[in-house]
């Protein structure tokens, strides 16, 4: 078994270690969330801590872990009454992103269930898990029904597995972290909430702790043995810290001033349901058993709320999360009752990290041991919309020349954006699970069946029988049992929702430049980059003025970035419209090419004018439209154009590109029902011609 760097090695990073020690000391928290840019040591500090968690006391020979003082009445492996005792090390199990469902929670060998009766179940990654962390890396790139399974199981601590008709239930109770980069996609707000905690996590901008992360890294890879062995006696003592903050919670009161505080304060932040203010108490008292404390104070109801609020106030996906300090502070004054006083026989801080003791982390200092995260590199509070020390009536900002962007103007803020009309791909695809356009998916209504390539993951039933049943005869059959074969068994296929790749070609000319104009198309394709984090598709985003188009965005999963790409657009120059309809066609090229089951759809974003790229800027961009058109690839024209006089020029594109034209107002969701059907409809005449 490979070495892990030790917890009490990583450098900084106090919140992280701290909600972590918290789950390990009351699981009951929930897990965490751990959010932050690639490279800070997210995985290390959560591998680091299966090797502090006690011995596990398991039935011997359960492959379910069960505990031999009260095992699971119901386990698959039981009844356990007169079974032998065991002890191992705390798992950590890893789920990887491209995990099967089967892989997650187990699998039942139907062939056996049929022709015998008997549940032949194989346990997954989350019997493995049971008693143990089970750490997702990348959860916000896993796909959704199997973090619907992962979330399920982790809130009722079972997991269940059922196959047409036959069902098996075992015990799943785990610390559930996960890790992510926010740059890489988010996570839905729902699937947020069901998180206990969460945290930010950055690298450090001291020297000083950059230069002791690399110092103790390369000790660590030159030697991990020896490395380990000099961090030896501070993990040990993190460990017995841990056991005795275990024993102490079921002591630990929270009091009603303190019930109080934490009700007022998930109310302040108006979170939405119950579940903020259950993971707050479980924090706070977590908080309290950690500092060898009985009694929940109001400063372990102020951390409780730094780790546990921050992800649930959330309001828009692209609204960084963050709390309001401020307003968290006078909120618990107000609410402040009589402080519980410490007992003089307590000790208010046993040995162990933080305290200057022997695991405070090393030369950063402040280890994980019970002291407020730090929340300095925090957002700024809130200031209901209005910039500080802004004028009422600023000047808009004058026309900037600058080279070959003479003319430009300065960027303007979205309109508010509103709930768009799906727009879909024609066809029935076989890509990643999504929300957007019709596909073959493994979750979904089932519309025929087929024989299994490989292990059969869905079974229909009806099939398998029709095709079992001529053959009872030859096979011998005498019982009531139906004699089944691996050739007669059939594979469920299913139709779902896959997600697409979006691709934006925004027209930032100097036609669009009027401020009004511009506000209300940024608004739109705010809207549209809304619709697309809702139905999990991937966003890419390029723009085209004065001479050139330019890849804003390459083709991402998060469309937070494609969001501030979209803010920081200025205006102003030709239009070079050939320009960017080529520049789209590389991009879906070298796309196809990396994913060639994600289907895209291209949404240009213009009024049709072409002033630029060439002596017929017109003729160039009907020839780069037809490029589009002759590779199938589905379009929409958001026809931007405005005014009594209308020239119809986006609508020309739309037929040049086998799409189809829609203005801003016919983009809501509450005008032209048959939008999506128009974009069909299209796409099969053209194909027909």
């Amino acid at each position: 078994m490979s070495t892990r760097y030790p917890f009490t090695a990583v450098v900084g990073m106090d919140d992280l270690r701290l909600a972590l020690l918290l789950n390990a000391v009351s699981p009951a928290v929930g897990g965490v969330l751990v959010r932050g840019e690639k490279g800070t040591a997210k995985s290390t500090a959560v591998r680091a801590l299966a090797d502090l968690l006690p011995v596990v006391p398991v039935v011997a020979g359960c492959r379910f872990s069960c505990d031999p003082v009260s095992p699971d009445p119901g386990c698959p492996d039981g009844p356990h009454a007169d079974a032998s005792g065991a002890e191992r090390a705390a798992r950590m199990v890893e789920l990887p992103v491209g995990a099967s469902e089967d892989r997650l929670v187990g699998s039942l060998d139907i062939e056996k269930a049929l022709s015998e009766g008997v549940k032949a179940f194989e346990p997954g990654l989350l019997a493995a898990a049971h008693r143990g962390i089970l750490y997702v890396d990348e959860v916000n790139l896993l796909s959704d029904h199997l973090i619907d399974h992962l979330l399920d199981a982790a809130a009722m601590g079972a997991s269940h597995v059922e196959r047409e008709g036959v069902s098996v239930r075992h015990a799943a109770r785990f610390l559930l972290v996960g890790t992510m980069n926010p740059e890489e996609g988010e996570l839905r707000p729902q699937l947020l909430d069901r998180f206990g905690l969460t945290v930010e996590v950055a690298a450090s901008r001291v020297p000083e702790q950059r230069v002791e992360v690399v110092r103790r890294r390369l000790a660590f890879e030159d030697d991990p043995a020896v490395f380990a062995a000099r961090w030896a006696d501070e993990e040990t003592a993190l460990r017995d810290r841990i056991v005795a903050a275990r024993t102490l919670l079921p002591k630990v009161a929270l009091g009603d001033a303190a019930l109080l505080q934490i009700a007022a304060t998930c109310a302040a932040f108006e979170v939405d349901g119950m579940r903020a203010d259950i993971v707050m108490a479980r924090a706070a008292t977590a908080l309290a058993a950690w500092a060898g404390r009985t009694e929940v104070t109001s400063e372990d109801v102020r951390q409780a709320a730094l780790l546990a609020l921050p992800h649930r106030r959330r309001r828009n996906p692209f609204d960084a999360p963050g709390l309001d300090e401020d307003k968290l502070d006078e909120t618990l004054e107000q609410f402040k009752g009589e402080e519980p006083q410490p007992d003089p026989d307590e000790d208010p801080e046993p040995d162990g990290p933080g305290d200057g003791g022997p695991g405070d982390g090393g030369p950063d200092g402040g280890g994980p041991g019970g002291g407020i995260p730090p929340q300095g590199e925090g957002p700024a509070p809130e200031t209901d919309g209005v910039p500080e020390e802004t004028p009422a009536e600023a000047p808009a900002p004058a026309p900037q020349a600058q080279g070959p962007g003479a003319g430009e103007r300065a960027a303007v803020q979205a309109a508010e954006p509103f709930r768009t009309k799906m727009l879909s791909v024609p066809g029935l695809g076989q890509g990643a699970a999504g929300r957007r356009s019709r596909a073959r998916t493994e979750h979904g209504r089932t519309t025929g069946a087929t024989r299994p390539r490989g292990a059969l993951t869905k079974l229909h039933l009806a099939a398998t029988v029709q095709a079992a049943a001529p053959h009872q005869r030859a096979r011998g059959r005498t019982g009531p049992g139906l004699v089944v074969r691996r050739d007669d068994l059939r594979q469920a296929t299913r139709e779902g929702r896959e997600g697409n790749l979006v691709l934006f070609a925004v027209d930032a000319s100097g036609s669009m430049a009027a401020r009004q104009r511009m506000s209300a198309v940024k608004g739109a394709v705010l809207s549209l980059l809304l619709d697309a984090y809702q139905r999990r598709d991937k966003v890419g985003l390029i723009t085209f003025r004065g001479r050139t188009a330019e890849l804003a965005l390459p083709p991402t999963s998060s469309v937070d970035a494609a969001a501030a790409r979209l803010e920081q657009l200025p205006t102003g120059g030709r239009t070079p419209l050939s320009a960017g309809l080529l520049k789209a066609h590389d991009v879906l090229r070298i796309e196809r090419l990396r994913d060639p089951s994600r289907r895209p759809l291209l949404v240009v974003v213009t009024d049709g004018r072409a002033t630029g790229g060439g002596a017929d800027p017109v003729a160039l961009a009907a020839r780069a439209a037809r490029l589009h058109a002759a590779e199938g690839t589905a379009s929409v024209v958001v026809d931007c154009e405005t005014g009594p006089v209308r020239l119809g020029l986006a609508g020309s594109l739309a037929r040049e590109l086998g799409g189809t034209a829609v203005t801003l107002d016919e983009l809501r969701a509450d005008s032209i029902a048959g939008l999506v059907r128009d974009v069909q409809a299209e796409q099969t005449t053209r194909r027909a011609a």
